[in-house]
């Protein structure tokens, strides 16, 4: 099993009152649902097997009729599973309407990643920390496909669309770590687009905020990001693409097709990333990365690099170019 996998409950752990209420109004709609329908079948099989072709068995019309009977088992179905219909329209409606006070995190979904931040500035990659106690509000947008948060512990789901906003909100009464996933099948690296949803104490999540929110780091983020973009498809040890392997490239001598030598530093790893068929072509290898102008965002840009910066384990094999 791999790092993103995890077993598969029937029945995950709810994490607020909403929650609770869902799991009832499934379960109830489930019995009644069992209730109706059970005779019925029970009803078929016996007459099945008593009537059969072949039994003795008196077939003859009795000529009893019974309107009570038959409103009876239309109206009293019909009256039992409109509770229901009310029971969910109340939870719809009550969905809609968030709190004026409501805490806003925004999320934006993009292959393969999910990336929140919070309202005093903080971000997070494929994590989400929240107090409980607290409505939280969720405005939801994706970079490029249709992509869908899915929060089990919470019951909610929402789809996450290109130039279009939605939201989901809740209140969360149970502190604890529990899954968040991308429910719409969004291409190739689909199944790793998940993450954990941690939930807090007020107290705890504000010295999260002060002291282990500002710890995460553009490092993490930015390895995110890395894995994001596919990046170490061709950059990393043992790919099969003839590429720099950027592990220990950052600060190092790089060497140019032109004879030249520049220092990998933070404008050099820009300018690759950004322009990569500039005048800067690294000796020893053909032009094949396309760029990422326009493409990757200003700030996960940061991000990358700082990560790259940090990126010095050894490169197996070839030295880096």
């Amino acid at each position: 099993m791999g790092p993103h996998q995890t077993p598969l409950h029937l029945w995950p752990a709810s994490a607020s009152a909403v929650a609770v209420e869902t799991d009832y109004l499934i379960l109830a709609f489930t019995v009644l649902t069992l209730l109706l329908t059970v005779p019925v079948f029970l009803g078929i099989t016996y007459f099945a097997i008593r009537y059969r072709d072949g039994v003795e068995a008196d077939r003859e019309t009795s000529g009893l009729r019974s309107n009570l009977i038959e409103i009876s088992w239309m109206l009293i179905p019909f009256l039992l599973t409109l509770i229901f219909f009310g029971w969910g329209a109340r939870l719809f409606i009550l969905s809609k309407n968030p709190p004026a006070d409501a805490m806003v995190v925004e999320a934006i979904g993009r292959q393969w990643m999910w990336k929140f931040q919070h309202p005093t500035g903080q971000s997070e990659i494929n994590d989400l920390h929240l107090p409980i106690g607290q409505p939280i509000r969720i405005r939801i947008i994706s970079q490029d496909v249709i992509h869908a948060l899915y929060l089990p512990a919470l019951r909610m789901q929402m789809a996450a669309l290109p130039d279009r906003y939605t939201e989901l909100w809740f209140k969360a009464d149970r502190t604890g770590t529990y899954r968040l996933y991308c429910s719409e099948y969004c291409g190739t690296d689909h199944s790793v687009m998940d993450g954990n949803l941690t939930l807090m104490t007020q107290s705890d999540y504000q010295h999260w905020l002060t002291h282990g929110g500002a710890q995460i780091t553009a490092v993490a983020a930015g390895r995110a990001i890395y894995n994001a973009y596919g990046c170490g498809a061709c950059h990393d040890a043992g790919s099969t693409v003839k590429a720099p392997k950027l592990a220990g490239l950052y600060g190092r001598e790089v060497r140019l097709a032109d004879g030249r030598s520049v220092t990998a530093d933070e404008t050099y790893l820009r300018e690759k990333i950004l322009n990569p068929n500039g005048n800067r072509l690294a000796e020893g290898y053909k032009q094949i990365m396309p760029s990422f102008a326009g493409v990757i965002a200003a700030d996960d840009l940061g991000r990358l690099i700082d990560y790259l910066k940090a990126y010095n384990q050894a490169a197996d094999g070839e030295a880096t170019r």
